[in-house]
């Protein structure tokens, strides 16, 4: 065959079309705030087909023999927070971290349960061997679903093969000596008792390490390189960090710290409920449609929108809701973006800033660019 033949038989063969971008799995996360506020991450396995080697809030995909019936692709509550959905973070908190969040059926209490039974009910929930709403049931109690507190709901891009629509939820573990929802009933004495859980690991199945600790700390890690966070953990982290400062002086009275930590909560609550979702210090002429749509209500499906000149790293877009949502009334932060450097072992210089700073800093990049041209 002559090479003027082999090109024009080429030149007819149409490009292979792109397949469809797939469905997204059901899952929910949890930030989960320790009584001193320190949130807890796992550090998922090398092995892991979603995050691995980085560190994430517990959490994982939606399951019908848990949870029981799943809202249909094609429905509006698929990517609406529902009681499906807050019954798997919490299940899924259980599993991966040892962590139960659960109340006392009768007296609205947090239920205590002792660590061997809190273990085996771990694994028997977790091979699928009892429903753990039914478990949890068995001791008097029922899932805390009550208490949490939606904050985000994040679709995967299409251009990533395996995509979920996950919706992010905040829990505040009860403070101590705090008011009647918190804490365990003490038989010697009516005050309430807060017992702290210790986060533990899954043996090695999903996650290596399950620590607490605080939001500076997590994101100063992250900075430096020692652990991988991905977009979404890095963002949220990044917003709870101006309201999380950290610890009280160690001189503080017990109450005192309580009052601290007390405040911090507030704060965050507040600012959950705030609208617009502008940043503080951003002027624009128009409020931008997504800045009205509160937290609880956000969908965020990361974009590409360019690669910053003389950075080099990808600034990524939070404002679109991804496919599946257009023209459905929610949508992400307009105000802020992700710069990332996407590295064969996963992201790299995830830094959250302002779109309008970003938008600075690229026209000033391309102004010193131009001119250097022309020199």
């Amino acid at each position: 065959m002559s090479k003027r033949h082999s090109s024009s038989a080429s030149a007819g063969v149409k490009p292979k079309e792109r397949p469809p971008p797939s469905v997204p799995r059901p899952s929910a996360s949890i930030l989960l705030l320790s009584p001193t506020n320190k949130v807890l991450l796992l550090h998922r396995v090398r092995t892991s087909t979603s995050f691995p080697s980085a560190h994430v809030f517990p959490g994982g995909n939606l399951s019908t023999f848990h949870e029981g019936p799943i809202p249909d692709v094609h429905s509006a509550d698929r990517h609406t927070d529902g009681e499906a959905y807050r019954q798997a973070a919490v299940r899924e908190t259980f599993e991966e971290s040892g962590i139960l969040l659960a109340r006392r059926h009768n007296d609205g209490r947090v239920l205590n349960v002792p660590s061997d039974i809190l273990e085996d009910g771990r694994k028997k929930t977790h091979g699928a061997k009892v429903r753990f709403g039914d478990w949890v049931a068995s001791l008097g109690g029922k899932p805390d679903v009550d208490n949490l507190l939606p904050f985000t709901r994040w679709v995967t891009p299409t251009n990533v093969p395996k995509r979920f629509t996950t919706q992010m939820y905040l829990y505040m573990i009860p403070l101590p000596e705090s008011s009647s929802d918190s804490g365990i009933l003490d038989a010697s004495s009516p005050k309430q008792v807060v017992i702290v859980q210790t986060p533990t690991h899954d043996g090695g199945l999903e996650h290596t390490a399950a620590k607490f600790d605080s939001v500076s700390a997590w994101l100063d890690k992250a900075r430096d390189g020692s652990i991988i966070l991905f977009p979404p953990q890095l963002y949220l982290l990044t917003l709870l960090s101006e309201f999380l400062t950290g610890d009280p002086p160690r001189s503080s009275s017990k109450d005192d710290k309580v009052k601290h930590y007390a405040r911090q909560r507030s704060a965050v609550t507040a600012f959950l409920s705030q609208l617009p979702t502008t940043p503080a210090g951003i002027k624009v002429a128009k409020e931008h449609p997504a800045a009205v749509v509160p937290w609880a209500e956000k969908v965020i499906s990361p974009t590409a929108l360019f690669t910053l000149p003389g950075d080099g790293r990808l600034v990524l877009g939070l404002d679109k809701p991804g496919p599946e949502l257009v023209n459905s009334g929610r949508a992400g932060d307009p105000d802020r973006v992700v710069l990332v450097d996407f590295k064969k072992e996963g992201p790299r210089r995830v830094e959250v800033r302002t779109r309008e700073e970003v938008l600075r800093q690229k026209r000033e990049a391309e102004a010193v660019e131009e001119t250097q041209s022309k020199l």
